[in-house]
């Protein structure tokens, strides 16, 4: 049985690349745009904006597809409470406690939204990954934040 439109994944994945592509443009809509060479604020939003309806507008008219996979299983409420309590605790955590600390509890806190959870895996990735953002964000870009809060 060919599952209705309304069903299948690609569908509602390019609804939300849409939307997430739209709200982007309408509020860099008042920030200068700026040219390619001399780019104003408004130009990434609105770019990155536009890139993502593309992409949603290819994903909703894949869906259209005679084989295209229905969505299947419920929502995971574990999930659904605990990504977003990962991110808001990473937001508190980057300014009081240090880059460091609020990378790892942003690692291990959305690793526990999922039912494969393994600890030591988990912290293991969390310290490789940390590391890496450190040199990433910290290093070479220079991203202003400290380390660890009042020490490094």
């Amino acid at each position: 049985m060919n599952p209705g439109i309304f069903e299948r994944k690609d569908f509602w994945a390019g609804l939300l690349l849409i939307a997430t592509g739209g709200l982007a443009i309408f509020i860099a809509r008042n920030y200068q745009f700026g040219t390619s060479l001399r780019m104003g604020p408004g130009y990434f939003p609105t770019v990155l904006g536009a890139l993502l309806i593309l992409f949603g507008i290819y994903l909703a008219a894949n869906s259209l597809r005679v084989d295209a996979e229905k969505i299947e299983g419920t929502w995971s409420l574990r999930a659904l409470i605990i990504l977003p309590l990962a991110l808001v605790l990473f937001g508190l955590l980057i300014d009081r406690a240090g880059f460091i600390p609020a990378m790892l509890v942003l690692i291990v806190g959305s690793a526990t939204a999922s039912t494969q959870f393994n600890l030591i895996e988990v912290l293991l990735f969390s310290v490789f990954l940390t590391a890496l953002c450190v040199v990433v964000f910290i290093w070479a870009l220079g991203l202003p934040y400290e380390l660890i809060a009042g020490i490094w």
